[in-house]
């Protein structure tokens, strides 16, 4: 198999290629539609491996730039109302404990009305099994 590995690295260097073809066209299409330029995001993109892209030194480069350029978040203004989101933020915490509050009161109660029918339940069964005559009230 002495002629094998010729053809064995044409095959690699051609996937390491489509590979790098395939990364570059997904970095330019990130860059086009405003999508943050992450590793992670370009790899999936690309369907290629995060390690790839690290140990590609041209693309990596392409990458570090572009994410050193445009920031990550913008920074948000501080309006005036942002006191008023706090606030709506607070009541909403209030009712929602009130609103758990009142289903955990609601669901004893329902438990509670379950335990005693099953308690009425089998009484009248025991009377019936007894040969009695179960009237309700008794």
């Amino acid at each position: 198999m002495p002629g094998n590995t010729a053809n064995l690295q044409k095959a690699t260097a051609a996937r390491t290629a489509a590979a790098a073809a395939r990364a570059e066209n997904a970095l330019v299409a990130m860059i086009k539609e405003g999508e943050p330029v992450t590793f992670r995001g370009l790899a999936a993109r690309a369907g290629v491996s995060l390690d790839f892209l690290y140990r590609s030194a041209g693309i990596r480069a392409r990458i570090e730039r572009h994410r050193a350029t445009l920031p990550t978040r913008p920074e948000p203004a501080a309006a005036p109302g942002d006191g008023h989101a706090s606030s709506v933020v607070r009541t909403l915490t209030a009712q929602l404990a009130d609103i758990k509050r009142r289903h955990r009161e609601e669901t004893a109660a329902l438990r509670q009305a379950l335990e005693q029918a099953h308690g009425e339940n089998l009484l009248l069964r025991r009377r019936l099994a007894a040969g009695g005559r179960a009237e309700p009230g008794e």
